[in-house]
């Protein structure tokens, strides 16, 4: 089924006046080593300007300094510490990880305390090199093999290792195939992204385009729908889904028709405006 503009309306709610930022979720962003520090920051500030209450972000410590100069509504911790990680993982509703996390030994065994510490009532969104890390590591497999609660956000290269499936293979039946063995939600990131979502229903985007094809643009959609998942419970988690996917790349369609590139960075300083925008719609 094709996503719509309908899809905001029905999700984005006007606060309650009574409301606290515990309202709104703990959001726990794991990524971002010492080359890579960018994609972590990216997906944190999005997570903040898409209004979760509480976003800490375990990262490589040379991180800090940039990540409290754009986002000093964040929370750190230093991701090699695993008593600091572990008790943040204990009290995240959703946990991201990957974005920036690097392919290398350490990356790894930050993964592993991640996976190894997720709870079955808490929602682990999977992206960029922990997906790559995932499809080498049998160990790994395990390690998520009983979950209930995944989402990956793989783009085709990553769904390729993921999954097995070449690129030009990628079609839904086969898809849905080993979605369905992966028992996860799939966000398939491509021109008209498709979700293949753990309850069988497949939903497709229309709207995006090639001005979205630039480094980072995936990390903004984590901390976008981290940020809903956690905040939006009153509609389903198939609706927080598509209603993040949705608001990502409409956000970028806008900002196509002014400029040759949308960048990620533009994306999230018109998050705010435009979730306010559809709350001012309602009837």
């Amino acid at each position: 089924m094709e996503i719509t503009l309908d899809i905001l309306q029905k999700v984005i709610k006007k606060r309650e006046p009574n409301s606290h930022k515990g309202n709104f979720g703990r959001v726990l962003l794991i990524g971002g080593n010492i080359n890579y520090g960018g994609a972590i920051i990216m997906a944190a500030s999005a997570a903040v300007h898409t209004g979760a209450g509480l976003v800490t972000v375990a990262t490589n410590k040379e991180n800090l300094s940039s990540l409290h100069s754009v986002v000093p509504e964040a929370m750190f911790i230093n991701f090699f510490d695993k008593v600091s990680l572990t008790t943040a993982i204990s009290t995240a509703d959703v946990v991201v990880v990957g974005p920036g996390l690097g392919a290398d030994n350490r990356a790894k065994e930050v993964l592993e305390v991640t996976l190894s510490n997720i709870s079955d009532n808490q929602l682990c969104i999977i992206d960029g090199s922990a997906i790559t890390l995932i499809s080498e590591n049998d160990s790994l497999k395990e390690l998520i093999a009983n979950n209930k609660k995944i989402i990956f956000t793989p783009h085709q290269m990553e769904w390729q290792r993921l999954s097995g499936i070449p690129i030009d293979k990628q079609i839904d039946d086969i898809n849905l195939q080993k979605q369905t063995s992966l028992n996860a939600t799939v966000i398939l990131k491509k021109h008209h992204t498709t979700i293949y979502h753990q309850s069988g229903t497949i939903d497709n985007l229309a709207i995006g385009g090639p001005f979205m094809a630039t480094g980072g643009m995936g990390d903004i959609l984590t901390g976008v729908l981290a940020a809903f998942i956690t905040q939006f419970k009153e509609s389903s988690l198939d609706e927080r889904i598509n209603a993040a996917v949705y608001l990502h790349s409409y956000i970028a369609e806008n900002l196509s028709h002014k400029y040759y590139v949308t960048l990620p960075t533009d994306i999230i300083k018109k998050i705010q405006k435009t979730m306010l925008k559809v709350i001012s719609e309602q009837k």
